[in-house]
């Protein structure tokens, strides 16, 4: 190891036992009883969906949480009640106990929790290693019905900063938050929120800080010293342990970095380890660069061995820009795209993108070449692409749960390109034909030849040309303007596609219909519902729940709104999709919307 790499982790450890609060006195020994936390109401959720997440002695139904937010006009949040216990003598919390359905992750259960735990936590109380260099499928997706532990922090309070509260609740702070924010909505100084959670920053948009709170009668409860549930000294305690968990998250992404650094030296040689420029000719005769990092670079002839010199008996796809195909190399199997030098544009931008965006429900990028064409070496996925499944009448329908399946896999691949990554991306060309299908039958979205960059709000940016496909494109593009709620229209219509089995664009006779319009002309019925059952794949037969169909029709309706602020955002379709697949009770489907 490096003699700086090895002075960088001496710190790390000097820092972290520093930080560790020995003192017997941080130690929790009694619980306070009562606390709540404030979740965040995202368009998946109502009251009967928190109770279930939040099910204890204090939640047994939706009327439990109502009865702490009779006066509260903050509709996007309320307070849950739970019970504030100290767990294994070493913090505040309670655990509740999720059932996994259908693939959920770690990071989306963290997500249904509002945030109140985070993915690594879940993780680490879940006995998943953070520092492997691939977390395995069983592992970043918990086992179908098995229960996950999910510990809730909570705050019984403190005498040395104020006798006045006793009641607290766990806050989640999100990007749009402030100590001024905060303040003002609950009416209590700034300063008295800072004593109480010491050394935080309330602008930084992630975290827990814990606020006074008032019980059912509406009233701020006092502090009880019979009930203390931490002894003297605990708040620095828990900003030192905070700080201690930080360092050591850090030291584990330190881990995974040099675990990951051997990975690639073992498998590549040198030359291909370091960060490269990648020079293209453009058809005009211009040279555009653009620089990459850990990609391999595979030569010419390795491409043409491993395909026959681009056999046709190789050729398993047509894309836009080139043909695809099939290769073995290096021992896994893999699908080349080979592109014109006209298409260098659309090469970088899919080359700029895939190296830099990592996802379970993202095609992955292998290599790439520069050599007479233009080559992209991507994984081989088995199952082919949606489009193929919905119209190749000589394949086994997909089943409606598989249909559900691959649109949430689809929508948390492009939930993750709009809001997880910096900088952010739009797809602009999502569609059926590019959503692939694996051997599980899991979505994976491809082909982001046209993703464009966008700032991180998200707002719309001007855009030099329309680009996408006849079907899929929002009416907005009239305008020049794009921004993510066009790939939101373009999922809504691959969502009315799952349904139907038809293609975006309905040629009838002399007739063009899109499907969009197919679909609106239904919900527009004093009966959807029959318009609807006439819209359904066919092949289906009565393998289906038509309280599910329509479910995602509605979404599918919400995604293409004309108004592209009237969609949701793909946060709000994951999440609802997410709530259709594990088949959660929802008495108001539109709360969802």
């Amino acid at each position: 190891m490096e003699p700086r790499f090895r002075l960088l982790l001496l710190s790390l450890f000097l820092l972290l036992v520093a930080c560790i609060p020995f003192n017997a006195e941080s130690m929790c020994r009694k619980s306070c009883g009562l606390a709540l936390a404030s979740y965040y109401i995202w368009p998946g959720s109502n009251l009967t969906y928190i109770a279930t997440l939040f099910k204890s002695r204090f939640v047994t139904g939706p009327q439990d949480i109502a009865n702490y937010n009779k006066n509260s006009k903050d509709y996007t949040r309320v307070n849950v009640p739970f019970p504030c216990e100290c767990i294994n003598g070493d913090f505040l919390g309670y655990t509740f106990q999720y059932s996994v359905s259908n693939y959920d992750t770690y990071e989306s259960i963290a997500v249904y929790y509002s945030n109140l735990v985070t993915a690594e936590w879940l993780m680490s109380i879940n006995f998943v290693d953070p520092t492997d260099e691939y977390y395995p499928t069983d592992e970043y997706y918990p086992n179908n019905n098995e229960k996950v532990s999910v510990p809730v922090n909570c705050s019984c309070g403190d005498i040395n900063v104020s006798k006045d509260y006793g009641l607290f609740i766990t806050y989640p702070l999100r990007p749009e938050d402030s100590l001024e924010s905060i303040a003002n909505r609950t009416k209590l100084d700034p300063l008295l929120l800072l004593r109480f959670n010491p050394g935080v920053d309330f602008s930084q948009g992630s975290g827990l800080v814990y606020i006074p709170g008032k019980d059912v009668n509406g009233n701020y409860v006092p502090f009880h010293l019979s009930t203390r549930g931490l002894r003297g000294g605990v708040i620095a305690g828990i900003s030192a342990g905070v700080v201690a968990a930080l360092l050591l998250f850090a030291f584990c992404a330190y881990v995974r970095y040099c675990r990951r650094k051997k990975v690639w030296e073992k498998k590549l040689p040198v030359e291909h380890t370091s960060r490269k420029t990648v020079r293209v000719m453009k058809a005009y005769g211009s040279i555009i660069g653009y620089s990459v990092e850990k990609s391999t670079e595979f030569s010419y002839q390795e491409l043409a061995n491993a395909t026959n010199n681009f056999n046709l008996a190789n050729k398993i796809g047509q894309g836009g820009f080139g043909g695809i195909y099939y290769a073995e190399l290096n021992g896994e199997r893999t699908a080349i795209k080979k592109m014109d030098k006209k298409a260098s544009k659309e090469f970088l931008a899919e080359l700029k993108v895939m190296t830099r965006v990592h996802h379970l429900n993202l095609v992955r990028l292998i290599g790439y070449c520069i050599k007479g064409s233009l080559f992209l070496v991507y994984e081989y996925i088995d199952n082919g692409n949606l489009s193929q499944h919905l119209q190749d009448s000589d394949r086994k329908p997909l089943s409606w749960s598989n249909r559900i399946q691959i649109a949430l896999d689809s929508a948390r691949g492009i939930e993750y390109i709009h809001e997880h990554t910096t900088p952010v991306y739009i797809h602009r060309d999502i569609k059926s034909a590019n959503i692939l299908i694996d051997k599980y039958f899991h979505g994976k979205v491809a082909d982001f030849g046209l993703a464009k960059l966008i700032d991180v709000g998200g707002s719309s940016v001007p855009t030099d040309k329309m680009a996408g496909t006849f079907g899929y494109m929002p009416p907005e593009y009239i305008f020049g303007k794009v921004s993510p709620k066009v790939d939101v229209y373009a999922f809504g219509v691959v969502l009315y596609e799952l349904i139907s089995a038809k293609e975006a664009v309905i040629k009838d006779g002399d007739e063009i219909k899109g499907l969009v319009a197919l679909f609106d002309e239904v919900f527009k019925q004093p009966d959807p519902t029959e318009g609807l059952k006439k819209l359904v794949e066919p092949r289906l037969g009565d393998n289906y729940s038509m309280d599910s169909v329509f479910k995602l029709a509605q979404l599918a309706k919400a995604c293409t709104e004309t108004d592209p602020q009237q969609r949701p955002k793909m946060r709000s379709v994951v999440l609802a999709l997410g709530t259709l697949s594990s088949g959660s009770a929802i008495e108001n489907w539109d709360f969802l919307l």
